[in-house]
């Protein structure tokens, strides 16, 4: 079991704390070494490392040829990197990862939040939740490359009408209709290779 006190003390500050532990608890590893390699949706069975120069090596046999997966957040451990020179140690550090981690999939979860008009209605956050799990774990949201895609932080959230029920009063370009024709219209480019957004509610499981 994974010390709450170092999830908060290094999870990035724009996610909530219970968006945190969801998203390790459903997403990612108790293992800071755990390393998962994939060859398109086939998951490539390798050792399992001890140590972290081991986890390492492993990684840099990989890059290039599979997704690789690593750590606590399992960050998809090719993105940025060109050659496997340009390898951060550091990644497999439990703190650091899940700093990576959860910076990484905060800006997936905005990128969601924002397809579905950033809501604030608590009903509706299982489903955000669920959605940003899935492109988290295929690299793909809506046909975007979510890891690539440009962060929506500086978008204005949308503020629910007050005290009427429907939509008489908005305009018809409404924030959602523009961001999903902006989020469709994203060039996917994700160094994954993923063609396709990989439907894994069924499953249940973390990569």
């Amino acid at each position: 079991m994974l010390d709450a006190v170092l999830i908060h003390q290094c999870a990035d500050p724009s996610l909530e704390p219970a968006i945190v532990e969801q998203f390790i608890a459903k997403a990612g590893s108790q293992d800071p070494l755990a390393i998962t390699v994939r060859s398109g949706n086939r998951v490539v069975l390798v050792p399992k490392p001890t140590t972290a120069e081991e986890a390492l090596a492993l990684i840099r046999d990989n890059l290039g040829r599979n997704t690789v997966r690593v750590g606590i957040t399992q960050y998809p451990a090719g993105l940025g990197i060109v050659e496997a020179g340009q390898l951060k140690p550091e990644m497999v550090e439990p703190c650091e990862n899940i700093r990576m981690g959860t910076a990484l999939f905060a800006k997936v979860w905005r990128i969601v939040m924002k397809w579905y008009g950033n809501p604030t209605a608590k009903e509706v956050m299982p489903q955000v939740m669920e959605d940003a799990l899935i492109a988290w774990q295929t690299g793909y949201f809506e046909g975007v490359a979510v890891f690539r895609a440009e962060d929506p932080s500086e978008a204005k959230p949308v503020q629910l009408p007050q005290g009427t029920p429907d939509d008489r009063n908005e305009p018809a370009g409404s924030e959602k209709n523009s961001s999903e024709s902006e989020v469709s219209a994203e060039p996917a480019s994700d160094p994954n290779k993923a063609s396709i957004r990989i439907d894994l509610k069924g499953i249940g499981g973390s990569p």
